[in-house]
């Protein structure tokens, strides 16, 4: 591959806008093992947060995807790497692909966890305020002076 090709590819991938219109990959070769990519991807997604038993799964296919990418850009990258512009291409096209999965994991941010645990702490501190004013005799309490009202 030329020079000045090889330099066309890697302002492709780097382009912000490259993964706009892009499918995520169906499969994916990422660190020797087989991932069924966009179905992971979907299954994650279709949830508006990241259960906490999937987050560590999440966040270990996001590094093993950051990963892939920096090896596969690397191979562009390097000028002794003998591979053709078709093979430039398609490593381009599958870094490409990963981007469009990492955005989509990306949007599942730690934002959303955070108010999910804010959300139930709230709702733990109501329901114990509430226990300890039934056992305390109080579940009729005025206006916040802490007394009950009779």
């Amino acid at each position: 591959m030329k020079d000045f090709e090889r330099k066309q590819l890697l302002e492709r991938i780097e382009r912000e806008s490259a993964t706009i219109g892009v499918e995520i990959p169906d499969e994916i070769e990422v660190q020797g093992e087989e991932i069924d990519l966009h179905s992971f991807v979907f299954e994650i997604k279709r949830r508006d947060t990241i259960p906490a038993g999937e987050r560590e799964r999440v966040d270990t296919a996001k590094r093993n995807l950051r990963r892939e990418r920096l090896q596969r850009k690397q191979r562009i990258e390097d000028d002794d790497a003998e591979i053709t512009w078709a093979e430039g291409d398609e490593l381009a096209n599958s870094i490409i692909g990963i981007d469009r999965a990492l955005d989509a994991l990306e949007q599942l941010g730690p934002a959303d966890l955070e108010q999910e645990e804010q959300a139930q702490k709230a709702a733990d501190k109501k329901r114990w305020m509430k226990f300890l004013q039934k056992a305390l005799g109080n579940e009729e309490a005025d206006s916040g002076t802490g007394r009950a009202s009779r």
